[in-house]
């Protein structure tokens, strides 16, 4: 399974949904909070925390692979991995 922890108005995260959708990848769609900065409030509390407990760092894009055990940030590394395993 994957999950995308991002925002929508995050230009790095639309590229990460952008090669999903190209690859016809499923995945599970987290967003901790709402608008067109890194700075917005927080709206999704609970899925923030998680953010930051799985991930140590309050950033997105933020992709979870659990079926290889991965975790990433940047998407640029993000696009390589999906990439490389699901292209």
């Amino acid at each position: 399974m994957l999950e995308l922890y991002q925002f929508e108005g995050c230009p790095h995260c639309k590229k990460v949904r952008e090669k999903l959708s190209e690859l016809g990848i499923s995945y599970v769609n987290h967003n901790p909070r709402l608008g067109k900065s890194h700075d917005q409030k927080v709206t999704n509390q609970q899925t923030h925390e998680e953010l930051v407990e799985v991930g140590g760092m309050d950033q997105v894009p933020y992709l979870v692979d659990t079926q290889r055990e991965t975790s990433l940030y940047e998407s640029d590394d993000i696009v390589e991995h999906l990439e490389t395993y699901y292209g």
